[in-house]
């Protein structure tokens, strides 16, 4: 009888749990021989809430091994990850919509009551439409990571997350170690030439193109930031390489900061200035500098903008 895992998604895209299913051909012998999973709506037939909604209390059973995907956006979200926490020995977040916020977090950047009227009342609802009170969860203050909630004892980030690191993982759990993941940053890991200082001295829109050989390693191109675009490997937690390269960087595009930043508590906005100063780049180059919390706005650090003031007459 292999170890007893539940998974429960929250606020996601199912990104994570495809990640999941792309581990391959190890997943076979783990869901088989190494984990007894116990629930998982995604991948069986069984509901918190009974078969067929019938319930008025939640059912997840008890599992040594609980899996979260998914920011915590609205009240049902927090009642079933509290559930997931009180029933799982170990609880683990995985993705970084569990593990930072994600971009559902992007909603913490702006005045939650006008987004929710944008949202049920456009040119496409009916003509006086309400925010829906009955039957939809009722949001929260803010967009949350799982460990702002509940106690957290692994977290796994990524959007989506290296399937491989997700293996690795469970394997570690399975045979009783500490899992071996990356510590790094992006820009550690990144394998492009780096010629120091440039002639750079602003941000580049993504419009121009990088410049590089079509057909050449990427370990031949000069690093991204050198040549003046926003690349946030700096700033971002290794982790996305599959094919030697980290993933944007291998397909010639800048890293977007999908892993959260490097340290747990670490804020990609402050610590990518700082990068941009160290190598002579103005950051008010950056034309929406809070864009770089995209993938991080939980724990507080991405809030709605301070309005301003109507001007005396």
């Amino acid at each position: 009888m292999g170890v007893t895992t539940a998974l429960e998604w929250l606020g996601s895209c199912s990104g994570c749990e495809i990640a999941i299913l792309n581990i391959g051909e190890a997943l076979v012998p783990l869901i088989t021989e190494a984990l007894e999973i116990v629930h998982a709506p995604v991948l069986m037939d069984h509901k918190y809430f009974g078969q067929c909604g019938e319930g008025v209390t939640l059912t997840i059973p008890e599992a040594v091994v609980g899996i979260v995907t998914g920011g915590v956006s609205n009240h049902e979200h927090l009642e079933v990850l509290e559930e997931m926490r009180s029933k799982c020995k170990v609880l683990i977040a995985l993705g970084t919509c569990a593990t930072h916020g994600g971009i559902p977090a992007l909603m913490n950047g702006r005045d939650r009551e006008e987004s929710w009227q944008e949202i049920f009342q456009t040119v496409s609802t009916d003509p006086g439409a309400k925010v829906p009170t009955l039957e939809v969860p009722a949001p929260l203050d803010r967009v949350y990571a799982c460990d702002e909630k509940v106690r957290i004892d692994l977290q796994l980030p990524g959007c989506p997350p290296n399937p491989e690191l997700i293996a690795e993982v469970l394997m570690s759990l399975i045979e009783g170690r500490p899992p071996v993941l990356p510590g790094k940053s992006v820009c550690d890991t990144c394998p492009t030439k780096r010629e120091g200082k440039g002639e750079v001295n602003k941000i580049k829109r993504f419009l121009t193109n990088a410049a590089f050989t079509p057909g050449a390693p990427v370990d031949e191109m000069r690093c991204l930031l050198e040549q003046g675009y926003l690349c946030m490997g700096p700033v971002t937690a290794a982790g996305c390489a599959k094919r030697g390269a980290p993933s944007c960087i291998s397909a010639r595009v800048p890293c977007r900061g999908c892993f959260g930043p490097v340290r747990k508590d670490g804020n990609q906005l402050l610590d990518m200035m700082n990068a941009l100063a160290s190598n002579g780049i103005d950051y008010k180059s950056v034309v929406d500098r809070r864009s770089l919390l995209r993938f991080s706005g939980a724990h507080g650090l991405l809030r709605p903008m301070k309005k301003r003031a109507d001007k005396e007459d």
